[in-house]
């Protein structure tokens, strides 16, 4: 009588004898035919001599294999040793890249008679002379790091000691390797700059300075201001030439053609002013920002205008249909600051949601994101030689190459909300900050060779000791600074001062750069 088992039981009875067919087969190999092998073999030896022919050529030490018993009983895995290569003498053992032996049925090499862990002792005292009978190719060759054959041997690099490398040393005509300390990078020493003073005060605004451009000529600058006016002042005397009304806020950016007598302004009020300065009259408008306008910058090459907003976006405009050609929209919060260039990428902008971004002009998208910031970014500067950028923000002020915003270097020690950036042909930045103060720095050192805090106008309250723009002149011997104490403050070098007056107080301290 057949016994009756649940439908469970014999679900269950089926699945374990499903596994027990199976599980004495469990990750063996197929059985190769004789073409397959010579594949197989094939296949395996072009894999070892691709993925570590780098390290197979390097001898060590041997380890007193014969006081330990062998080859095999110091192999921490166990590995058996071909019959073939059995009862040979080892010249030297090869510190094997894996624990075990290459492929099956790959006979091991007499370079590669035994592949083993190398121990951390083994890898620091790799100095052995090369024989003599190696090619001088093989002699000339460039013994790997110590944390290249940790990390082909896969262990952590961590367990080596710092600053140390393997150097070939060339003494009496052979190569051997030996281990040799380097040095920890040290910054370079960096450039002398006379440090820069302040020699004129001009004052006219009855608000807060926010903006500032000097015209390509040289002649004149132009201020904008929370009084809602527009200066322009000579730049030799620092006299008063003209005001233009017509800003109903704040005026937030100017900046002067170099290729039409136009300026161009924009302010809280969401206005986009083009001014023809032969009439002193607007004679257009570029409407299209829903909040107020924050900066804007033009194309140095092409008729194109690019302003910011703290509606998020950017707007490019066609200046002379007034045409809004692209709305550059991605960031998620108010964009403090644009910047144009001839080259790629043609517009960059800073952000108060941390960000910059690299934007493609002709497709009006991103092309880069950098996110290293932790804190609003309100300004954004190109050096007019190198094909570089600095971005200031209160965490850091950071180094990034073009195109593709590589990060270069930070500049730290200005500890405030920067709210401006001016660079110069000779390598001096300047950053402005809200609390007054402002740095001068070597741009390819990153060091700060000056600290500037300079006393508010008689008779404005401390609290308004504020740089809100900066900018050199077109022949950068002049520093113009836009202020909250309501005046343009302008610096020059000082002309008397020598680098054995004014030495560079530079340490060669070691570096240490973070990524964010």
């Amino acid at each position: 009588e057949v016994q009756k088992h649940s439908v469970h039981t014999l679900v269950f009875r089926s699945l374990k004898r499903t596994h027990d067919m199976f599980v004495a087969d469990n990750a063996k190999p197929i059985p190769l035919d004789e073409e397959r092998q010579v594949l197989h073999k094939v296949k395996m030896a072009v894999k070892l001599r691709t993925e570590y022919g780098s390290v197979l050529h390097m001898p060590t030490l041997k380890e007193n294999l014969r006081e330990k018993g062998g080859p095999n009983s110091g192999d921490p895995y166990g590995n058996k040793q071909y019959s073939g290569n059995q009862g040979q003498e080892l010249e030297y053992l090869i510190t094997g890249t894996h624990p075990y032996p290459p492929g099956p049925g790959v006979a091991l090499t007499a370079d590669t008679k035994v592949q083993r862990m190398p121990s951390e002792s083994a890898a620091q005292s790799l100095a052995v002379a090369l024989p003599a009978s190696q090619s001088r190719l093989d002699a000339n060759r460039t013994a790997a790091g110590v944390g290249d054959i940790y990390r082909h041997a896969g262990i952590s690099e961590r367990s080596q000691p710092p600053g140390m490398s393997v150097a070939l040393v060339e003494a009496g005509g052979n190569k051997n390797s030996a281990l040799m300390a380097k040095k920890a990078p040290t910054m370079p020493k960096p450039q002398w700059h006379p440090p820069w003073k302040l020699y004129r005060v001009i004052s006219g605004h009855l608000g807060w300075v926010r903006c500032i451009a000097v015209e390509p000529g040289n002649q004149w600058f132009v201020t904008g201001s929370a009084d809602r006016t527009i200066k322009i002042w000579d730049l030799a005397s620092g006299k008063l030439k003209l005001s233009l009304t017509g800003h109903i806020s704040t005026v937030r950016g100017v900046i002067v053609s170099a290729r039409s007598p136009y300026l161009f302004s924009c302010g809280e009020d969401k206005q986009v002013k083009c001014w023809d300065l032969e009439y002193n009259k607007v004679i257009r408008h570029y409407h299209g920002h829903l909040s107020a306008v924050y900066g804007l910058d033009l194309h140095p090459t092409i008729d194109v205008l690019v302003t910011c907003s703290r509606d998020s976006t950017a707007r490019i405009w066609d200046i002379r249909t007034k045409a809004s050609v692209h709305t550059l929209s991605g960031h998620t919060n108010a964009v403090a600051t644009v910047k144009c260039q001839a080259a790629e990428p043609q517009i960059i902008t800073g952000s108060h949601d941390t960000t910059i971004r690299l934007w493609d002009l002709v497709a009006g998208k991103t092309r880069v994101t950098l996110t290293n910031h932790k804190k609003s970014v309100r300004a954004v500067v190109l050096h007019p030689r190198h094909y570089t950028f600095a971005s200031g923000s209160p965490d850091n002020i950071k180094q990034w190459k073009f195109p593709d915003g590589n990060f270069i270097q930070n500049l730290s020690g200005h500890n405030a909300i920067i709210n401006t950036l001016a660079v110069n042909s000779d390598g001096v930045l300047v950053s402005g900050a809200d609390n007054g103060t402002m740095h001068l720095w070597d741009w390819r050192t990153g060091y700060n060779f000056q600290r500037v805090h300079a006393a508010v106008q008689p008779g404005s309250l401390d609290s308004e000791s504020g740089i809100f723009a900066c900018v050199f002149d077109q022949s950068e011997s002049r520093l113009l600074t836009a202020e909250a104490d309501k005046t343009i403050k302008v610096y020059k070098e000082d002309e008397t001062a020598t680098e054995e007056t004014h030495p560079v107080s530079w340490k060669p301290e070691i570096i240490k750069r973070k990524r964010f």
